[in-house]
């Protein structure tokens, strides 16, 4: 399937090799330190917190928990669309991209950019001044989580951005 124009080549994941997240990391740096993306108008931005040399956030966009190892895993589907969150945050009104507020039940405001083509999202978290912090993004591997945000777009916030 050919991907839009704005968005960037997958990045190679395999075969892992031993600087593989030090790469990614580059490509971290350039998307969201060195320039910061844009949502709506408004820089998206995340904690400084940091975690083996490396902020956080990093790991939530390319590693997942594994509940049987006991610690974050790398993640290879999230890992290659790492050049993907970006794009898809500074063009989220091209119509590849279905863009939301939703209400969650803790009563925070999350926005969902999903490129569900491609099984790609990106989830941000939308504060009261209209700011939006990155949260974490993964590649939509199951059905039933695909159903579950269908769903959050039909009950999103429709008057809000």
């Amino acid at each position: 399937m050919n991907h839009p124009e704005w968005l960037q080549e997958l990045f190679p994941v395999t075969p892992w090799q031993h600087d593989t997240f030090d790469k990614l990391y580059q490509l971290f740096e350039r998307d969201f330190k060195v320039s910061q993306p844009m949502y709506d108008g408004r820089v998206v931005w995340f904690f400084p917190e940091m975690e083996d040399g490396k902020e956080k956030i990093f790991w939530h966009l390319t590693s997942r928990d594994d509940k049987e190892a006991g610690e974050r895993l790398p993640d290879l589907r999230r890992c290659e669309r790492l050049p993907w969150v970006r794009p898809m945050l500074d063009y989220h009104c091209k119509p590849e991209i279905l863009a939301w507020d939703h209400l969650e039940g803790d009563g925070t405001i999350k926005t969902y950019v999903w490129l569900e083509n491609y099984d790609f999202i990106v989830i941000l978290k939308k504060y009261e001044d209209g700011g939006r912090r990155l949260v974490t993004s993964f590649w939509v591997e199951y059905e039933n989580t695909k159903s579950k945000l269908r769903k959050k777009y039909t009950r999103r916030i429709q008057a809000q951005k």
